[in-house]
């Protein structure tokens, strides 16, 4: 899936990286705990958050994450769109909640992480 397709699942509007629309992405993260998104984010992923703070680009550049998607209309401040730019990580800001830009991306083909937690159910 391109970021253009992920731009028009998600009703979303490009705040940064226009001119990489076209990029592919193999798979989506759903997170406002970036520790998580350590342990179980690959490359060229899509991170859907709701949380706004520079910690948020500094995870996505360690893991080259491709493109975030701020969830709930979120939007960065200018300082953090600066510093996506300087990055190369596209920003959209999406309307939808974060639970619903997951669902309507992963419904429309976009995988999460195969990777197991090791929680055992009912714990």
């Amino acid at each position: 899936m391109t970021i253009r397709e992920v731009m028009e699942i998600v009703d979303g509007k490009v705040l940064v990286g226009a001119d990489r629309l076209d990029e592919r992405v193999d798979t989506a993260c759903g997170s406002d705990l970036m520790s998580d998104v350590l342990a179980f984010v690959k490359e060229k992923a899509v991170l859907i958050t709701g949380l706004i703070n520079p910690h948020v680009l500094r995870t996505s550049e360690m893991l080259d994450i491709t493109c975030i998607v701020f969830s709930r209309g979120k939007m960065p401040s200018e300082e953090m769109l600066e510093m996506a730019e300087e990055i190369g990580i596209t920003v959209i800001s999406s309307p939808l909640t974060t639970y619903t830009a997951c669902g309507e991306l992963y419904v429309h083909g976009l995988p999460g992480t195969k990777r197991k937690t090791g929680v055992k159910e009912g714990v």
